[in-house]
């Protein structure tokens, strides 16, 4: 990269099926040339759709980036159960009676809102320090709690041909979605998994600003990689913020406290004692400070 301030944002990468999302991030990394990168939200290697990636101190916003919400559309094929619940899987269960549009129609309607689901055993959670993929390809199992999740909409969108769906899903993070097609199959009495999956939306990044792996390379060979790196700020539209006060520069560089009552521009904000807010110094976000009572306090600096 030919220029010397430290890139820090997120790239939209339009993840292909068949790669692991820890390989997307390797791959962007040596386009980067060893900037730190990592990912917001991980998708199946076999699914493809919308991966944020974090690019520098972008790394450092993860927990307070805007991620309530998550857009899919899925393939559910019925007539096989598998033990990853996708067409990755070995199949476990077989069954004939596959239900008419009709019956699914009226399925789907029982998943729609806030309920719970017990994750999958072939999947990144981590018991003990282990991922329980690693457990499962083992043979073993372990007792995995249901996590509350909702479900915002759930649509049949067509049939398809061999007995299967298009599902279009908006849900929380967390929610899987081929745990969703095996127990629709369990709700309508016939098997079923995940033929495939496309993730259209991740919070604020959707397709529509996503770009391949081959059009990144491509504006590295002409030196254009850099416009592909989003602000920072582009996920937290959704916290409160204002200019640093003069004066404060110091304070908030090194992690001091500040009163509060300097930072009038936040006083009619959602700017609440323990939640975080943007800080911003000559038209650039450098840092995510905290209310403490009469106090503010650097929680994440970002500047140079």
């Amino acid at each position: 990269m030919s220029e010397t301030k430290p890139l820090c944002g997120f790239i939209n990468v339009l993840k292909p099926p068949g790669m692991s999302s820890a390989h997307v991030v390797g791959m962007v990394r040596r386009m980067l040339d060893g900037e730190k990168v990592g990912h917001a939200g991980t998708l199946d290697p076999e699914a493809a759709g919308v991966l944020p990636v974090m690019v520098g101190k972008a790394a450092r916003l993860f927990d307070y980036m805007q991620d309530k919400e998550k857009a899919y559309v899925a393939e559910i094929a019925f007539g096989a159960a598998t033990d990853t619940q996708d067409a990755q899987g070995t199949v476990i269960e077989t069954g004939g009676q596959y239900p008419d549009e009709a019956a699914l129609r009226e399925a789907v309607k029982g998943f729609v809102g806030k309920g719970t689901q017990r994750p999958p055993m072939f999947s990144a959670l981590k018991q003990n320090g282990r991922c329980l993929y690693e457990l499962a390809r083992q043979g073993q199992t372990v007792d995995i709690p249901e996590r509350e999740v909702t479900v915002h909409s759930l649509e049949v969108a067509s049939m398809t041909k061999n007995y299967g769906a298009l599902l279009h899903v908006r849900c929380s993070k967390g929610f899987y979605v081929r745990t969703l097609c095996d127990d629709l199959g369990r709700a309508l009495h016939c098997p079923a998994h995940m033929r495939f999956l496309l993730r259209t939306q991740s919070g604020v990044f959707t397709l529509e600003t996503a770009a391949t792996l081959e059009e990144l390379q491509e504006a590295k060979e002409n030196g254009t990689l850099r416009n592909k790196v989003l602000p920072p700020e582009t996920a937290l539209g959704h916290l409160p913020g204002c200019q640093l006060p003069s004066g404060l520069e110091n304070a908030l560089r090194n992690g001091g406290t500040m009163p509060w009552k300097r930072f009038a521009a936040l006083h009619d904000t959602p700017a609440q004692d323990g939640k975080p807010a943007c800080i911003w110094l000559n038209d650039e976000l450098v840092a995510i400070v905290e209310r403490q009572g009469e106090r503010m306090k650097t929680r994440t600096w970002l500047g140079a």
